[in-house]
């Protein structure tokens, strides 16, 4: 039987076998002080019954055993090896016993009354597959987040010679690929939205393994094909990249577009795409040397 963060009263957590109203889903890997935080404030701020689980992707700075003993109501899937955004987020969907699933980061804070208004709207709009909050940085900015889906000139464009080439186009298809004329201070439909912060019904919140940590967004879009909303109103914290600052990730990265590209595209649009990233590629590997 799977409990669930139901009542919390002078700091105590009540535990019951009723249905939550939201499964959180939190993938950590080696973000352990970052992701307490991330827990205390879902545990000190929202008026919901959650049902909180944490896969932790086989993390070496304590973060598996800092949630065993600081949040013991908190479901715990410790992995043995690393299964990636995309696997840990499969895993933890997989035990949710909620008919809705936030997928969060763990470098996120919630305000209150943020799940509760991304949950009502996907409740009360049955034609929308999935709803994001507006993220803000640590020093208050609004994070500009939300995308078109990307064709594959963007790709092409932004990851490879072309863009230096053709830079005038760049700026213009990259400026709509990101919705450059809307401040994010406003309810919007949107094609994509982030793997940070996405709320979808359970049936819809299952990602391709095939991609490992880049391009999630996108390929759900993809395969949903619904509408989905940007709420302006739900405030959520959010440090960004947090465990993703190296060179592996950007090899990661480059590997999942080419993946993804792959999947949407052809095999010989990826090919095209290898050749013409290669030297934007090496001179990122040559600058992290």
């Amino acid at each position: 039987m799977h409990y669930f963060i139901g009542i919390i009263e002078k700091g105590t957590i009540l535990q019951q076998p009723a249905k939550p109203d939201l499964s959180v889903v939190i993938v950590s890997y080696n973000t352990r002080e970052l992701l307490r935080n991330c827990l205390h404030a879902l545990l000190g701020s929202q008026d919901l019954a959650l049902e909180i689980i944490v896969v932790d992707n086989a993390s070496s700075d304590g973060s598996a055993d800092m949630v065993r003993v600081d949040f013991p109501g908190v479901q715990l899937h410790a992995q043995t090896l690393n299964s990636w955004f995309c696997g840990g987020n499969n895993i933890g969907s997989a035990a949710a016993s909620s008919d809705y699933v936030l997928l969060l980061n763990p470098d996120t804070e919630v305000s209150p009354d943020a799940l509760a208004k991304m949950l009502r709207f996907l409740r009360e709009n049955r034609s929308y597959s999935a709803v994001t909050a507006q993220l803000v940085y640590p020093h208050g900015a609004i994070q500009p987040t939300c995308a078109r889906i990307p064709s594959f000139e963007n790709l092409l464009l932004d990851y490879s010679l072309l863009g230096w080439l053709r830079p005038q186009r760049k700026h213009r298809l990259h400026a709509e690929l990101v919705y450059a004329d809307w401040d994010r201070t406003s309810d919007r439909d949107v094609e994509a939205i982030p793997g940070s912060c996405s709320l979808l019904r359970r049936t819809d919140a299952r990602l391709d393994v095939d991609l490992l940590l880049y391009f999630p967004e996108e390929d759900l879009a993809r395969r949903l094909a619904g509408r989905m909303r940007f709420l302006a109103a739900a405030h959520i914290y959010h440090h960004e990249k947090s465990s993703t600052r190296n060179w592996l990730a950007t090899r990661i990265f480059f590997r999942d577009m080419l993946v993804y590209t792959r999947k949407h595209h052809s095999l010989w649009h990826m090919l095209l795409l290898w050749l013409l990233s290669r030297p934007v590629y090496w001179a990122m590997w040559l600058k992290n040397r």
